[in-house]
């Protein structure tokens, strides 16, 4: 196959060649051209001996150019490597391959000797003598030996032999001028047909081909001679070609002649044929079919009948001459032995004799011109004898005579055929169909009896063709137009029988990777073009990324072809197929995932990662890849695999797993490699599960995600999350103990009347919370519960150092006075003795820790703890705001949340805080009352209210250092506490007027007429605290004093009834 490629690739250079020369001589880049002698216009030039780089000199230099120096140049450097003359390093290719030499010599090479250039090839006279005995035109058969084709002998080119180019030998090798333009390499579509022995190319296939469907057309009787006249016209083809606009092809098409003559010529045209060549091969059929009454034209043995009817003199070249009976040779030898129809049998000795009379007719070129044409003469005489019997041998029923069997051995049939449908493309434009594509498959039709050909043949044929035409041009059209024609190509079952045997007996031996293997006819076309959608399909993400349209068609071509394939007996060993569509689709997604994955880690190592972690890109990737994946070619396989998303991310889950499994693994920290891989990796997860879910229903889904391995990332990284928040926490107590030490209890400025250290507190709190949601790592709510726990604690932690040390309301109060009811002596005595050893008072030490408790100082603890439970809701509030905009997405494989987390995600996060701060508040403010009462205004109030006599010592002297303490706490205490604090002080005050009532002690002494006083003094008290309404409300006031009011009361009753009370 190898061979063959580089074959056909020579032949299209040859003629890229040819154009080239072509374009530039008729051209404006060379102001003139001088014709060799004998030369009237460029038509009379052999071109392909002309230098292309004498050519582009001349044309650089603007100078004239001499064709015949260029002839000379091309000669002269025959010989030659090419030079790429680019610079000084001598750089040059090698015509042979150095490999096939084995080592380089190991002595030192012999000296160099001076270059001649080798003269320059001409051809000799023509001598055309008769050839009565076949009837046959004159040929030209004057070559000696030593200008046979194959010799390396030549002769000097003088100016006589130049004139005998005539001016139709551009039109002889025009088929080999033309190329196709090619834009994609089709390669890998070869079929799976053995190599020609005899080294055929394409462009022979073509021609014969041509010749074949002359023939077929004759027989239909559509087959005349056109006039040989052309005009000329000095703008080469190329030229007139691209000169040509759509508007005119349209009017040549439209005035083109009708019926068989006019579609013949088209196809002239479409298969590249010259007129030349056309015309000589309608009149050597024509001569052939003389004198045979009967005798179909498409019954003859085509190349045989030309080679005695055509003759050296219609040819204005020998070369080509030689070349073209070369071609026939190698086509009755291709057609007639080496891949026959029908086997030999007894006819054995007459394929060698037919071998031995092919190769004397190739040699009679080489002999001197009169032995040479004799021998030729008589081995066409016994050539005729021996292959007509080989052709006419019955196959699948037919008469003798009937179907000539010289091309329908399957190898060569489809090959031929193969070229005659080429020609349904459009010239201009590869990648359309030409308009009279209808008609020309309907004349394909009868070339059927020649070559061998059904109906599954032809429609697998021309599916190839176009499908091949598809993979060059790239055009949808066509693409469609070959899965409409694969559709045609009936299963076995629907075949007849008779073309069940025929396809069954159609079978080829080509030699692949792993040896020789037995193909199929259907294998043979069909597998090259399932291989190549596997392949194309295999990286879809590669191949399909800017056109995912086309992809769809490419999935029904390898399901139809894959259909088809199966059927076939050999279908189990030649390939591994797989049980099903959905498998073969699983297959795809499977290959082309890994490539696409591979080709992501690739892109990832050649790129600088130095910013962040290798791994977390690949997760962003690869979230890409999937995004694609889902977006553009799962609806089109979806269509064949309801599950193919699901396919798709899963296996994308492994893969990424692969790689992230051993990071993992020595994960121990909250890292900058981990903060940066964990979160893309768990998104990435998620977003994959979210495919599963929304692909399948929930019973498929559970399945596939009973496949899948989680990565347990939010488990991981709840670990190193929880150890940090540990870490964090105690790092948060550490500055609680620090800033409670360094509190001195001063305001920070009139309008913070709160203390520095619970800004500190907070500060450091807040930080905290910060970093913990900029971890960017997967969390669960038990890493915020262990956050809000520690929180928590560190403001209960706060709290209790604010009370810490802080005196009892027993520590306060002195101690109650012995009763004085029999003896006043006994009882002072008493009353000093308890004074003295009584061991509730109050001791230096507690004394000082009482003393340094001042009011404004009692006052700012109120406000910063009152400020601590303000911000703490705040605190909270955001916490629970961005932990709602942070919280991982609840895992679908999952069926749902912990009892735990449900009763967690209640706003009850900082209760414990909340009490114990509100307990302080309240002990706070009842010990500031309390102080202000029994130790502040002892003197005043405990010690003298009332003393002696109430008439000697009413309320009033209390109100006056009582207003001021007042006004001292109102000045400093925050307005939200003033209400609490204040009360704090009215229960106090009446817990002190309560103690001088009822154990006032001996130096108090209250009458009967002191009720209505004592009446007056408490409504005094009432009004003091109501303050005319600015200060407490007058329902907690009246509330308040209810219970000293009946205290009163019991002063206004007489003796007897209050002993009976």
């Amino acid at each position: 196959m190898d061979e063959e490629n580089a074959v056909e690739l020579l032949q299209r250079f040859r003629r890229d060649r040819r154009i080239l020369l072509d374009f530039v001589l008729a051209g404006s880049l060379i102001k003139k051209v001088i014709m060799p002698p004998g030369a009237v216009t460029l038509d009379d030039v052999d071109l392909d001996q002309v230098s292309v780089d004498y050519v582009l000199n001349c044309a650089k230099k603007g100078g004239m150019l001499e064709l015949s120096e260029a002839i000379r140049d091309y000669h002269d450097h025959t010989g030659l490597p090419q030079m790429n003359n680019s610079g000084s390093a001598g750089e040059y290719f090698l015509v042979t391959n150095p490999e096939s030499y084995g080592s380089p010599p190991k002595r030192a090479a012999p000296p160099v000797p001076d270059y001649t250039p080798p003269p320059v090839l001409a051809p000799p006279p023509v001598i055309t003598p008769s050839i009565p005995d076949l009837d046959l035109s004159p040929v030209a058969s004057n070559i000696s030996q030593s200008e046979s084709f194959n010799s390396t002998q030549v002769r000097e080119l003088t100016v006589d032999d130049i004139e005998d180019f005539e001016d139709d030998d551009l039109d002889e090798t025009d088929s080999l001028r033309i190329s196709r333009r090619i834009r994609n390499d089709a390669a890998d579509l070869a079929l799976g047909l053995p190599s020609f022995k005899t080294g055929i190319i394409e462009d022979d296939l073509r021609e014969t081909a041509y010749e074949i469907l002359l023939a077929c057309a004759g027989a239909a009787g559509g087959l005349i001679v056109p006039s040989k006249e052309k005009k000329k016209d000095k703008r080469s083809k190329l030229m007139r070609k691209l000169g040509r606009s759509r508007s005119e092809n349209v009017v040549s098409q439209s005035q083109r002649a009708p019926g068989m003559v006019g579609l013949l010529e088209a196809m002239r045209v479409q298969m590249e044929i010259s007129e030349a060549m056309d015309i000589r091969t309608r009149q050597g059929l024509l001569n052939a079919l003389a004198g045979k009454v009967g005798k179909r034209m498409d019954a003859l043995l085509v190349p045989l009948e030309l080679l005695c009817c055509i003759s050296r003199s219609e040819f204005s070249d020998k070369k080509a001459y030689i070349r073209w009976q070369k071609r026939q040779l190698n086509i009755l030898e291709e057609g007639l032995l080496n891949h026959t129809a029908v086997g030999f049998g007894e006819s054995g000795r007459k394929a060698s004799e037919l071998r031995i009379l092919l190769a004397k007719i190739e040699e009679s070129e080489s002999l001197p011109p009169s032995t040479g044409e004799l021998q030729r003469t008589e081995c066409l005489r016994s050539l005729r004898e021996i292959t007509a019997p080989l052709a006419e041998r019955p196959a699948r029923g037919d008469l003798t005579g009937e179907v000539c069997h010289w091309a329908d051995g399957y190898h060569l049939n489809v090959r031929l055929y193969e070229k005659l449908l080429v020609s349904v493309f459009d010239m201009l434009d590869e990648g359309k169909l030409t308009e009279e594509v209808e008609e020309i498959l309907e004349l394909l039709k009868s070339t059927w009896r020649v070559l061998g050909i059904t109906e599954t043949i032809h429609y697998t044929c021309y599916a190839w063709v176009l499908f091949r035409q598809h993979v060059v041009t790239n055009q949808q059209g066509i693409l469609q137009h070959a899965i409409e024609q694969l559709k045609k190509i009936p299963l076995k079952e629907q075949r007849g029988p008779q073309e069940r045997l025929h396809l069954k007996s159609l079978h080829s031996r080509v030699e692949g990777k792993q040896g020789y293997q037995d193909l199929s006819f259907l294998q043979s076309f069909l597998s090259p073009i399932q291989k190549w959608a596997d392949k194309q399909l295999g990286d879809y993400h590669l191949n399909f990324a800017e056109v995912p349209v086309m992809m769809e068609n490419i999935v029904t071509v390898a399901m139809i072809t894959r259909r088809l394939l199966l059927e076939e007996p050999e279908a189990a060993t030649m390939q591994s197929t797989s049980a099903t569509d959905r498998d073969q689709i699983e297959s795809y997604i499977s290959s082309s995932i890994k490539n696409a994955f591979t080709r992501i880690l690739q892109s990832l190592e050649k790129s600088d990662t130095k910013h962040e972690h290798h791994l977390a890109l690949l997760a962003e990737e690869t979230k890409k890849l999937l995004k694609k994946d889902t977006t553009l070619f799962m609806p089109i396989l979806s269509q064949r695999h309801p599950q193919a998303t699901a396919v798709s991310s899963s296996l994308l889950h492994r893969l990424y797993g692969n790689k992230l499994k051993p990071f993992l693994g020595v994960a121990e920290h909250l890292t900058e490699d981990v903060v940066s891989v964990f979160p893309a990796a768990d998104d990435l997860e998620q977003y994959m599960m979210e495919l599963i879910l929304s692909s399948c229903g929930e019973e498929t889904a559970e399945i596939y995600s009973r496949k899948i391995v989680p990565y347990q990332i939010e488990s991981i990284s709840g670990t190193l999350v929880m150890r940090w928040v540990n870490s964090q926490l105690a790092r948060i107590l550490g500055w609680v103990e620090r800033a409670i030490q360094q509190e001195r209890w001063d305001p920070i400025s009139p309008q913070q009347r709160h203390g520095s250290s619970i800004v500190e507190v907070f500060r450091i709190v807040e930080e905290t919370v910060d970093q913990f949601f900029e971890l960017k790592v997967p969390m669960r709510s038990s890493e915020l519960s262990s956050l809000f726990r520690g929180v928590d604690n560190a403001f209960q932690v706060y709290a209790n150092h604010v009370i810490d040390k802080l005196a009892t309301k027993e520590d306060l109060i002195p101690p109650v006075p012995i009763l004085t009811r029999y003896k006043k002596e006994a009882g002072i005595k008493a009353f000093v003795k308890k004074e003295l050893f009584d061991p509730r008072l109050p001791d230096e030490r507690r004394s000082t820790e009482i003393n340094v408790r001042t009011t404004p100082t009692l006052c700012v603890q109120l406000n910063t703890l009152y400020y601590a439970i303000n911000e703490l809701n705040k605190l909270e509030d955001g916490i629970w705001e961005r932990w709602t905009r942070k919280k991982p997405r609840q895992k679908l494989i999952k069926k749902s949340l912990d009892e735990k987390s449900k009763s967690f995600m209640q706003k009850d996060t900082f209760d414990g805080s909340r009490k114990d701060i509100n307990a302080a508040i309240d002990r706070i403010c009842e010990f500031t009352g309390t102080k202000i009462i029994f130790w502040d205004l002892r003197e005043p109030f405990i010690n003298n209210l009332y003393k002696s006599s109430v008439s000697l010592s009413r309320f009033e002297a209390v109100i006056e250092p009582l207003d001021t303490e007042l006004c001292q706490l109102c000045d400093i205490i925050v307005e939200p506490l003033r209400d609490r604090i204040v009360t704090s002080l009215l229960q106090a005050t009446l817990d002190g007027l309560l103690r001088v009532l009822l154990d006032g002690g001996p130096s108090r002494v209250f009458s009967l007429g002191d009720g209505k006083l004592l009446e007056e003094d408490v409504e005094v008290l009432k009004e003091f605290f109501i303050s005319g309404g600015d200060g407490l409300p007058r329902g907690v006031v009246e509330n308040q004093v209810s219970r000293v009011r009946l205290v009163v009361k019991l002063h206004s009753y007489e003796w007897p009834r209050t002993a009976g009370w």
